[in-house]
């Protein structure tokens, strides 16, 4: 897998059904802790709302998820949610909802249709965009190099984590999967560049 699909800003939708009012929010995230700040924010700022029901997916293994109904009968929130980002096909994607109650009970239909609904709702307004997968690789080299480098991570579109420069200089970068072997075979064409996988 070269590439992967995400959203690289966040947005807002609204749905209503019988009085409730569902707000749902989508939030570009690349950790858990990412999603904990924009969870925290949402409950200050709908402190009054019955529930803050969410789902996220990061990274490209698909093995890091979450789900919650905060209070919702069981299956009835959090699983849709998550339904709707990976229908997609999408990840580093977070989606909370955010339940203002109507005094009317939906029943568990009717809640699995709303968050669905709301999800699916925000996920048209937000772009999704395509990104390269990268690898990570730590460069080590000598100063005099930093320019011959600098030259090819950007025109291969490299992504710097970590720059340490001094005498010599350290590097963390993110490296294109598609590109590795053109890169890797630059790089080593340049005098004493060290690479060396990052896990």
């Amino acid at each position: 897998m070269d590439f992967y699909n995400t959203i690289e800003q966040a947005a807002s939708t609204e749905f209503k059904d019988r009085g409730s009012r569902f707000i749902g929010f989508a939030y570009p995230v690349a950790s858990a802790e990412d999603f904990k700040k924009y969870l925290q924010a949402l409950k200050k700022e709908h402190a009054k709302a019955v529930h803050h029901c969410f789902a996220y997916r990061i990274g490209i293994d698909g093995n890091n998820f979450r789900s919650s109904d905060d209070g919702e009968p069981s299956g009835t929130a959090g699983k849709p949610i998550l339904g709707q980002i990976d229908s997609k096909g999408i990840t580093d994607t977070s989606i909370i909802v955010v339940r203002y109650f109507g005094g009317t009970l939906l029943g568990v239909p009717g809640l699995i249709n709303a968050y669905k609904t709301t999800a699916a709702l925000v996920l048209q307004v937000v772009p999704i965009v395509q990104k390269p997968v990268l690898k990570k690789y730590r460069l080590h080299f000598d100063y005099t190099n930093m320019n011959d480098v600098m030259i090819i991570l950007k025109q291969y579109q490299c992504v710097i984590f970590k720059q340490e420069a001094q005498l010599f200089c350290d590097l963390e970068v993110g490296i294109p999967a598609a590109r590795l072997q053109e890169i890797h075979y630059k790089l080593e064409g340049l005098h004493n560049v060290e690479i060396a996988q990052l896990l």
